[in-house]
């Protein structure tokens, strides 16, 4: 229980990888705010599944209204510890046929939502000298995916603010890292071809898809004591796609 009274926010953490991560830091003891976008039956779900450990918030954090009211209920109990940036989407297509919006939107949502709650969590962290940001970005966003250069770009954006922040914080004691799955068997996948899910299948050394299981110890071990010297860098875990 190496994250007991710690007080952690999960972004997008209704489903996939942030229910799993919000599901992790539990079980370690950590309270966590568990928030959500929209599907507020499936947060509650995460919400008893931690017991008296959990609130559910809705907010859209690619707003600095959504930021403010997430990091609001973080601070009534009394602070923040621990931040996992895991709000995200995709609208995949080729460059050349790509909208305007198609590319802000995708912006917004993953880098955007990154910044805001960065910077509002940092006021919380900064004043007592301690805390834990861990970023969920993804491998296209360091090796880049055709028809996701909307997405690559965000996550790729994602990467350099990790790298910065751990720059600018480091004296304050405040750690910040990414996390780069690979292919992760998620809802985020359904609406892929599946002949295009089997190739991508055949790239991976390990010759599977990964699952948020494979995500979430590794985001529970960098909140915790065990990782307390380690900042700035961005792990894969993509069953060897990067390597």
């Amino acid at each position: 229980m190496e994250l007991t009274d710690h007080i952690a926010i999960v972004t997008g953490a209704g489903r996939g990888i942030g229910r799993a991560i919000a599901l992790e830091l539990g079980r370690a003891g950590a309270r966590v705010i568990v928030n959500y976008r929209s599907n507020a039956t499936s947060a509650e779900e995460v919400v008893a599944q931690l017991g008296g450990r959990g609130r559910a918030v809705r907010a859209d954090v690619s707003t600095t209204e959504g930021a403010t009211t997430v990091l609001a209920a973080a601070t009534e109990w009394g602070g923040l510890d621990l931040l996992v940036n895991n709000a995200g989407i995709h609208d995949d297509r080729l460059l050349m046929r790509m909208t305007d919006e198609q590319w802000q939107r995708v912006l917004d949502a993953n880098a955007g939502s990154t910044f805001r709650m960065c910077r509002g969590a940092l006021e919380l962290m900064y004043r007592k000298r301690s805390g834990t940001i861990v970023n969920i970005t993804s491998v296209a966003g360091i090796r880049g995916n055709a028809g996701q250069g909307n997405y690559a770009a965000s996550k790729a954006a994602i990467i350099g603010l990790t790298k910065t922040l751990a720059r600018e914080m480091g004296r304050r004691n405040i750690t910040v890292n990414a996390v780069a799955p690979g292919f992760v068997s998620t809802d985020m996948l359904a609406d892929v071809d599946p002949r295009v899910l089997e190739g991508a299948k055949g790239m991976i050394p390990m010759g599977r898809f990964g699952g948020s299981d494979d995500i979430a110890p590794l985001v529970r071990f960098l909140g915790g004591p065990g990782a307390r010297y380690l900042t700035g860098q961005v792990i894969a875990v993509d069953g060897g796609v990067s390597c």
